[in-house]
């Protein structure tokens, strides 16, 4: 605030920001394309709608590509006047990093749609479908760039309330209306309690962006002590919510079989990294003062979330309608407790940046191979609507490099050769967790990894056995074709060189 002596031109001066819009031209680019899309719906025949979805592919490409100008360096913009440090967006190397991811998966999600629409007959607003996900992408890309609590709570809305309406969307689907209610309910609850937590640290510390929070919640009044202290624990649980960690976890299986396939892989993927990315930002950036608080309170719940995720994906029946979506679903949920172990070890770790670069690299391979394991459930749901997990017998029959990249997929989830990449991951998480002292966490890791051996190597073999009756071929559009092309050549790459993702996702937040 300027002076009561500094001149009214000054302090107008003092207010103006310049704005990088290179920095900001990705996140603004889907969000753009989002809203010409949404324009030129009102005015495209309906015989000509699947146009808006490649423009919706095309816009996702761009912005992805956008990305590669800011390579070069770090760069900040809506930065506070005299203070270089404090800025609300920041595209550093883990800004990129996760906007690479989001836009990666939602792009592919976007592949998955075109075929998907195609095939609802009309039964999804294809407009209002591309709006929803373009504004869904664009407020994921933006979160990981914010460097304030309000921008991080606001870019954490934009991605989530489109993707409400994107699980719901499917008109007269009382199983999709369900799905999106309980997501929304549970949603809403995380955000209100985030938002709860977020006011007290800034009541507390008279700031809201996270270099500053970081440094003055360390010498925060003895009256605000506990407000404080409150503030972080109800930040952590909201954030909880968005990652799915148990027991927080409960709309996941519902939500997934119950929204559109392509939504469902969205969500699985870039809804993590979403949820993965404001939880690094709040802990190790914000708040590393309190890391005797958080780090065993993800600890905790890094082996409940594995643990409880696993069973449940174990004990699904195979002949139960939606129970291979289902198997996906709680799989992810397991998944979630790995991303957790590398940011629990941060707060005993001497190199927390390393720790957070093994969430991030095992988020990179995690994208990859389980948007590729949706891309084939989209292809066998296009003959078999109910998606059980019996309707992959015999696929190699009718399908063959279908079938195998879905044993690839499969197989790189469970950490098991071929897939290089999923035990390279997995070998990067165990060892943070070791290196940070955290031994019982690694074996309680150790033992979910055999668990989900059991139910990923069970769906592998069905995939080989001879079909039940006539095999039902399955015809391959080109957009499915292309995320199946896409996942299959990044994962056998990745396999082939599994040190380039530990490089690449070197963070450099620090």
């Amino acid at each position: 605030m300027a002076s009561p002596a500094e001149p009214p031109a000054a302090t107008a001066a003092n207010l103006v920001q310049s704005v990088d819009w290179l920095a900001i031209a990705p996140p603004t680019l889907a969000a753009v394309v989002g809203l010409g899309v949404l324009v030129a719906d009102l005015f495209v025949d309906r015989h000509k709608k699947a146009l808006l979805g490649w423009v919706s592919v095309a816009g996702l490409a761009a912005s992805a590509l956008l990305l590669l100008p800011l390579l070069d360096g770090d760069r900040s913009t809506f930065c506070l006047t005299g203070d270089a440090d404090a800025c609300s967006y920041t595209a550093d190397r883990f800004t990129l990093v996760i906007q690479f991811l989001v836009l990666g998966g939602a792009l592919l999600a976007a592949l998955l749609s075109v075929t998907t629409l195609k095939d609802a007959d009309k039964r999804i607003p294809e407009g209002e479908y591309w709006f929803l996900l373009l504004s869904s992408a664009a407020g994921a890309a933006l979160l990981p760039a914010s460097r304030d609590l309000a921008t991080l709570i606001v870019a954490l809305e934009v991605a989530s309330l489109p993707a409400f309406a994107l699980v719901g969307i499917r008109h007269g689907d009382r199983k999709s209306s369900e799905a999106a209610l309980k997501f929304f309910l549970s949603s809403v609850t995380a955000t209100a309690v985030s938002l709860m937590g977020i006011s007290f640290v800034y009541a507390s510390t008279g700031t809201l962006y996270l270099t500053q929070v970081a440094d003055r919640i360390q010498h925060v009044d003895g009256q605000l002590h506990t407000l404080a202290q409150t503030g972080v624990v109800l930040t952590l649980v909201g954030f909880a919510f968005k990652t799915a960690a148990v027991p927080f976890h409960f709309w996941v299986p519902d939500t997934y079989a119950g929204a559109p396939l392509p939504i469902a892989a969205y969500l699985s993927v870039v809804g993590k990294a979403v949820g993965f990315s404001g939880l690094i930002l709040i802990t190790v950036v914000a708040l590393p003062s309190y890391a005797d608080v958080w780090g065993p309170a993800l600890a905790a719940l890094a082996a409940l979330t594995m643990t409880v995720g696993n069973v449940g994906a174990l004990r699904q029946q195979a002949t139960r309608a939606y129970s291979a979506v289902r198997l996906l679903a709680w799989s992810s949920v397991g998944q979630a407790g790995y991303l957790l172990v590398p940011i629990a070890a941060a707060a005993y770790s001497d190199d927390a940046e390393r720790s957070v670069g093994s969430t991030v690299a095992y988020a990179l391979m995690y994208a990859a191979v389980n948007l590729g394991a949706f891309a084939v459930a989209a292809l066998v749901g296009r003959t078999k609507a109910a998606n059980r997990i019996t309707d992959y017998r015999g696929l190699y029959a009718t399908n063959p490099l279908a079938a195998l990249l879905l044993a690839f997929f499969l197989l790189c989830l469970a950490g098991l050769p071929p897939g290089i990449i999923g035990l390279f991951a997995k070998v990067t998480v165990f060892s943070a967790a070791v290196d940070a002292g955290l031994g019982w966490l690694a074996v309680v890791m150790a033992v979910n990894v055999v668990i989900a051996l059991f139910y990923y190597l069970q769906w592998t073999t069905l995939l080989f056995r001879a079909p039940e009756g006539e095999p039902a071929g399955h015809r391959v559009p080109a957009p499915l074709t292309a995320a199946l092309a896409l996942t299959g050549v990044l994962g056998v790459a990745l396999s082939g060189a599994p040190q380039l993702v530990l490089r690449f996702a070197d963070t450099g937040l620090f």
